[in-house]
């Protein structure tokens, strides 16, 4: 098995959880869910930024029945690629059109079918639906990891669907056995 090889054995089924001294606007305090890691870089969506738009409100706007849906279901943002394509993470297989498995029991959904069964109440019980994504090129995120931009954990499907978005990020530091507030801003620095 080759280093790479190793690398993206070791990232599957993981949160990327932002250290306090990653100053790029668009990840502060985040929580990503690594959907996928690669030689050709990686993708992760993340799971901690409500958006203004409520579920209900993109559903009614892409012609969907959404009659099921409480006016408490938001869109998150999932990060700033793309953020005209939507992704639905869920549990439970459901034999949507476009599904990709993330880990054991862990999807995530592309296609409109999802939505569509989420509106009438017989879609995944446990779900967040998010638009756009977190990309990096090749290697990218290894050196940001190696600068301290990031730590990674593994997933935690109690945080990832059962806990209010503001206290993911906390959250997920402690599954790193850390207390954010005590760490540096410099971090690993002289």
């Amino acid at each position: 098995m080759s280093d790479e090889e190793r690398i993206d054995d070791y990232l599957k089924h993981q949160f990327l959880v932002a250290m306090p001294s990653l100053e790029d606007e668009n990840f502060t305090q985040t929580v990503s869910l690594l959907c996928e890691h690669n030689d050709n870089g990686a993708i992760g969506l993340v799971i901690n930024r409500p958006t203004d738009l409520k579920l209900s409100e993109m559903m009614e706007q892409m012609g969907l029945d959404h009659e099921a849906l409480d006016d408490d279901d938001i869109v998150f943002w999932g990060g700033p690629v793309q953020p005209e394509r939507g992704f639905v993470v869920h549990r439970q297989p459901g034999g949507w059109e476009s599904s990709l498995e993330v880990s054991d029991g862990l999807f995530i959904t592309t296609s409109r079918d999802i939505l569509r069964a989420i509106g009438k109440g017989e879609g995944p019980h446990d779900y967040l639906v998010m638009l756009g994504y977190a990309g990096w090129g090749a290697g990218q995120l290894e050196s940001e990891i190696l600068h301290n931009s990031w730590l990674n954990t593994p997933v935690d499907e109690q945080i990832l669907f059962k806990l209010p978005a503001r206290d993911r990020w906390q959250a997920a530091t402690r599954l790193l056995g850390v207390d954010v507030t005590q760490l540096a801003g410099d971090a690993g620095h002289a």
